[in-house]
């Protein structure tokens, strides 16, 4: 048998005809860039994720990036993250000439640690952006009231969250701004790329519309410098069709990872944590042992793909040797780099492959 770690096709197969029609009607209109597609899926992820604004991108990282400009955030200021994360988090910051200050992270969920805010709070820090990892919220409690003692905004990064709620209520509502991800593979995935801010602010949303589309309110007057960051039109045809499916999906994702749980139980692997106050959508599903490499080729030969998510932290990653971090600095990022396997996690994905990836597991003798 084989289970390979993503079968995007399952899923456009699914929705082949769907797709088809909603792409048609964007050649038809030939509303390429932007356009009545992109304006009608705003709005609808917008009342998804129950918040007053959504702006269109062409990726993710690009909407973390004009929510970096949106705060003024710039050379000189510092924006504090975790180091366990996509390198995308910490481009936003690096693009507006300000510093990422890592923070490590929580042993048990791996998403940042609000017990390290206060010490690298500094006169210099703007803002602080935690990651939503693996579809987990973040400890928006505790993260909240440690902006609100120093007036430092909250920028979520919520690329791997779309769904994903802390106490009851949708990640991305909770800071000023909140950057999603349509990469393909994410649990709400365009055919291509795609990204979208969200916020409350409707003043912060029309600025957002200006800098994705070279700075210019009406076009050919240009107030401020911008960038070519538009979505396509096709790109909001399809998000529209899947984001009716979503809440299903997600239920799938938990369904698979609940299932995982029992079956995993007892092996020596730690199994991914749900705390109280979260629900997870389990954008990925990560067990972690030393012996991940190990385990991972056992895996590979027994026809079960994988995902490595992330091997290097980014304060050891040579993009950033430049802040002057060494081994050591993150112990608990560091260990989760080196201990993290990602096992296959899609809504297509049925329980016979599931429980073949479990007897695989529990085959393996070389711990």
């Amino acid at each position: 048998m084989r289970v390979p770690y993503l079968d995007l096709g399952a899923q456009i197969r699914s929705l082949r005809s769907e797709l088809d029609t909603a792409i048609g009607r964007v050649l038809d209109d030939c509303s390429f860039c932007l356009g009545p597609s992109v304006a009608a899926f705003e709005r609808e992820f917008a009342a998804f994720v129950g918040a007053r604004q959504c702006v269109g991108f062409n990726s993710g990282t690009s909407a973390l990036h004009i929510a970096m400009r949106l705060l003024d955030v710039g050379p000189g200021d510092e924006v504090v993250t975790t180091p366990h994360t996509f390198v995308a988090t910490s481009w936003a910051i690096a693009y507006v000439g300000a510093r990422p200050v890592f923070v490590d992270i929580d042993e048990a969920t791996m998403n940042l640690d609000p017990a390290g805010l206060a010490g690298v709070m500094t006169g210099r820090t703007k803002a602080v952006m935690p990651v939503h990892l693996c579809g987990h919220p973040c400890d928006l409690d505790a993260i909240q009231a440690a902006c609100g003692e120093r007036g430092l905004a909250l920028v979520e990064d919520a690329a791997q969250a779309h769904g994903a709620r802390y106490r009851g209520r949708n990640v991305g509502t909770f800071g000023a701004l909140a950057g999603f991800s349509f990469y393909p593979g994410k649990n709400l995935g365009a055919c291509g790329e795609g990204g979208a801010l969200v916020t409350g602010d409707d003043a912060l949303a029309r600025r957002a519309r200006s800098l994705r589309e070279h700075g210019a309110s009406v076009r050919y007057y240009h107030d401020e410098v911008g960038y070519n960051y538009r979505m396509e039109g096709i790109q909001g045809a399809v998000l529209s069709v899947k984001l009716k499916r979503l809440a299903d999906w997600n239920a799938r994702r938990r369904e698979i990872a609940h299932l995982y749980h029992g079956l995993l139980d007892g092996t020596p692997l730690r199994l991914p944590l749900e705390a109280e106050w979260a629900e997870s959508v389990y954008h990925l599903y990560v067990v972690r042992h030393p012996a991940r490499d190990r385990l991972r080729a056992h895996l590979e030969s027994r026809g079960v793909g994988t995902g490595l998510h992330y091997p290097v932290p980014l304060h050891l990653q040579k993009c950033f040797r430049h802040l002057g971090h060494a081994t050591g600095d993150f112990p608990v990022a560091e260990r989760a780099a080196l201990e993290c396997l990602s096992l296959p996690i899609y809504p297509e994905l049925g329980r016979e492959g599931v429980e073949y990836v479990a007897e695989c597991i529990r085959e393996f003798r070389d711990w």
